[in-house]
């Protein structure tokens, strides 16, 4: 079974603090929870100062329903859920769960149900096998990264927590 929290922390890190990046699409963001994300949450637009003030204890629950649940990170082998759950926070739980399909030769559909579950199942059955399935997940999400028009602003970054992600995720299994 995988750990929420201990994925959380992770995500956090790689996601740091406040920004306000106008080349980034994400507009402003904090903890890795744009302005946007957080009015739907709270249901009224945020100001800078609200939007500055987040804290790990007000995002942790909006992270766990709109993403960890949302990639079933409690049914996805340790590691991968950590993989998953940070590409959906980064790119949305739709393209992560599809980059986990490509990792895994099924439909790309987005959707995570029995059959991508069982389908992981399959592919995880030694430690070994788990370590396989986060590197090819992790070699998808690079090359979907180098496929937006933002990596020359954002790659360098983005590889780095890649890898980051990668280790830290190896380390899970």
């Amino acid at each position: 079974m995988s750990d929420f929290q201990t994925a959380l922390r992770h995500v956090l890190m790689s996601e740091g603090g406040f920004v306000n990046n106008p080349k980034d699409p994400g507009g402003m963001t904090n903890l890795g929870v744009t302005a946007r994300t957080w009015e739907d949450w709270v249901g009224h637009a945020p100001s800078e100062k609200e939007m500055r003030e987040l804290t790990p204890e007000k995002v942790a629950p909006l992270y766990k329903r709109k993403y960890w649940d949302a990639i079933k990170g409690d049914d996805l082998p340790n590691g991968i859920s950590y993989c998953v759950f940070d590409c959906a926070v980064n790119s949305g739980p739709g393209r992560a769960v599809k980059l986990l399909q490509q990792a895994i030769g099924v439909n790309a559909d987005g959707a995570i149900g029995h059959a991508t579950l069982a389908t992981v199942r399959a592919h995880c059955v030694t430690p070994e096998d788990t370590k396989a399935l986060i590197t090819d997940f992790c070699n998808n999400r690079l090359k979907f990264w180098q496929s937006l028009n933002t990596f020359a602003t954002f790659g360098a970054g983005w590889t780095r927590r890649g890898n980051e992600v990668k280790e830290a995720a190896l380390k899970m299994v």
